[in-house]
C-alpha cells in the first residue's frame, strides 16, 4: 500500500511552536494512538531543518536509551547520537525527535538540560497512557509546550480525497445563513456518512484510498481498537476502563441521560472511578462531556464529575465498535449506512460525530439535564459558551419539528441565550429563534 503524509492543521501549530518559542522549550505531542504524530513530527522535520535525527525508542538498542542515565555530558551524547544515526547536527538548525519517549522515561526527564543547551530544538511523542504510567518515578520537566493531535476533521479528510473547495463554501453558506439547497446538501451528506464510516485516523484513511474497500478500511480500524484495549488494561489492569470504554455505543444507543456506569462495571468507589475516567480522558481515545448544573457563561464551574456523557475520540472507531458483534463489519452494512437506509436509527452515530467535531474545534464539552413540569427529564445534548453568553444544541437525526427541550431551556434561561442551534440531518434554515444546522456545519458555530 501506498505510504501516504496527509495534510494536517497541526503542522501550523508546530510552526507557531517553532517560531515562537525558538527553541526554549521542547514540543510534546499529545494524543491517541495512531492519529499520526510521528509521521507529522517527522515530515515537519525535513521540512523546517536542515538536519533532524528520529530517535524511535521501541527500534534503537540498548544503548541510545542509557545515554541519557548521566546528561553531565552533552557532548558525549550528541556525538554518540551522530554517529549512530550518521547524521550531523548544526546548532539551531536541526532537531532530535524522541519517538515513543515512554519507552524511556529518562529521555523524558534530561529535557531540563538539553533545551538549557539550546543547541538544537526537540519534538517528542508518544502514547499518552504509557508516558503517564512510566514517568510517575521522574521529574517532569517544565521545559515544554504540550499540544494535542486528534484525529482528521472533516476538511482534513475532504483534503485526503483531493477536495480543497467544499468547506470553505460550506463556511461561506454559513456565515450568510445561507441553505445550499437539496442537491448540494444530499452531496455533502453522503461525503459526511463517508467521513463518519472511515474515521479520521490516517491509516484508515489510507485503506481507504487504495482499496475503495470498507470492509478492509473496518480491519484497519480493529487492528487500532485492539491497540487502544491493550493500552486499557495498562491504565486499569482489572479491566474497567476496557469495558467503560467497549459499552459506549449501548451507552449511547440506550439514549441515557448520562452514562450508566453501574451496569457495564460494577459499583466503584466515586474518586476511583474520577480517577479512571481522567486517566481516559488523558489518552484522548474518547471525549468526555461533563453535565453543568448551572448552565452560565463559566461552564466548567458548576460541572458535576460524576454525571457524564462519553464518546469515542474517532467516529470511524466508533461504527466499527458499534459493530463488533462480528469479526469484520460487512460491506454491505457499510454502503447502508453511506446512503442512509440503514434501518437501525442512528442518531447516537450523529451525536458522536458532533462531540468529535466540537472538540476538534477546541470546544470542552457539557451537556444539561433538568425536568419540565410534568417532571420528564429534558435534556440539552451540548452546550457552548460565547461573547458572556452560552449556546444550547439540541441534536437530531431524523424528526425535528419538535424541540422541546430546547424551547423550555431557553424560555427559562432567556436572559443567557446567545444563538439556539438544533443540529439535523437536513439543510440549512432558520425557525423564529433556532438556527437549524446541518451536521455538518458544526465545526463553524
Amino acid at each position: 500500500m501506498e505510504e501516504r503524509v496527509f495534510k494536517r492543521k497541526f503542522y501550523e501549530k508546530m510552526l507557531a511552536w517553532k517560531r515562537d518559542k525558538d527553541g526554549k522549550t521542547a514540543l510534546l505531542i499529545k494524543g491517541a494512538r495512531r492519529v499520526g504524530k510521528s509521521t507529522i513530527a517527522e515530515e515537519f522535520a525535513k521540512n523546517e531543518y536542515e538536519s533532524y535525527i528520529l530517535v524511535d525508542f521501541t527500534k534503537v538498542g540498548p544503548e541510545i536509551p542509557a545515554l541519557f542515565d548521566d546528561v553531565s555530558d552533552l557532548d558525549r551524547i550528541f556525538m554518540a547520537l551522530q554517529f549512530y544515526f550518521n547524521v550531523t547536527l548544526v546548532p539551531r538548525k536541526s532537531v532530535i525527535i524522541l519517538d515513543e519517549i515512554q519507552e524511556c522515561p529518562k529521555a523524558r526527564q534530561a529535557i531540563k538540560e538539553l533545551v538549557g543547551d539550546h543547541r538544537y530544538d526537540y519534538i517528542e511523542t508518544g502514547s499518552l497512557i504509557s508516558i503517564k504510567k512510566k514517568t510517575q518515578n521522574i521529574r517532569i520537566p517544565s521545559e515544554e509546550t504540550r499540544l494535542t493531535m486528534y484525529p482528521m476533521d472533516y476538511e482534513e479528510f475532504r483534503w485526503a480525497l483531493g477536495d480543497q473547495t467544499s468547506v470553505p463554501l460550506l463556511q461561506q453558506a454559513f456565515a450568510a445563513k445561507q441553505p445550499l439547497g437539496d442537491a448540494a446538501h444530499r452531496k455533502i451528506m453522503r461525503d459526511l456518512r463517508l467521513y463518519m464510516l472511515v474515521g479520521g485516523m490516517p491509516q484508515a484513511v489510507n485503506t481507504y484510498l487504495d482499496t475503495n474497500n470498507l470492509s478492509l478500511v473496518d480491519g484497519t480500524k480493529r487492528e487500532i481498537l485492539e491497540l487502544y484495549n491493550d493500552d486499557f488494561y495498562k491504565i486499569d489492569p482489572t479491566g474497567k476502563a476496557a469495558s467503560l470504554f467497549k459499552a459506549i455505543p449501548a451507552q449511547l444507543y440506550g439514549n441515557a441521560h448520562r452514562y450508566q456506569t453501574t451496569p457495564v462495571i460494577g459499583k466503584v468507589e466515586d474518586d476511583a472511578l474520577l480517577a479512571l475516567l481522567h486517566e481516559m480522558e488523558e489518552s484522548k481515545t474518547v471525549n468526555i462531556a461533563h453535565h453543568v448544573d448551572d448552565p452560565n457563561v463559566g461552564l466548567p464551574m458548576t460541572d458535576n464529575l460524576s454525571s457524564f456523557k462519553m464518546y469515542v475520540g474517532d467516529t470511524g472507531l466508533f461504527v466499527t465498535l458499534a459493530f463488533a458483534d462480528k469479526d469484520v463489519t460487512e460491506n454491505i452494512i457499510y454502503q447502508k449506512l453511506l446512503t442512509d437506509r440503514l434501518s437501525a436509527n442512528l442518531g447516537y452515530v450523529y451525536e458522536n460525530i458532533i462531540a468529535q467535531m466540537l472538540t476538534a474545534s477546541g470546544n470542552k464539552l457539557f451537556f444539561h439535564t433538568f425536568p419540565d413540569d410534568n417532571k420528564h427529564i429534558c435534556e440539552i445534548d451540548f452546550l457552548l459558551s460565547r461573547s458572556q453568553k452560552i449556546c444550547p444544541i439540541e441534536v437530531k437525526s431524523s424528526g425535528y419539528k419538535a424541540h422541546k427541550s430546547l424551547d423550555l431551556f431557553c424560555e427559562k434561561y432567556s436572559d443567557r441565550i446567545r444563538e439556539r442551534y438544533l443540529l439535523y440531518t437536513k439543510d440549512l434554515r432558520k425557525e423564529q429563534q433556532i438556527i437549524m444546522l446541518p451536521v455538518y456545519m458544526t465545526p463553524m458555530m
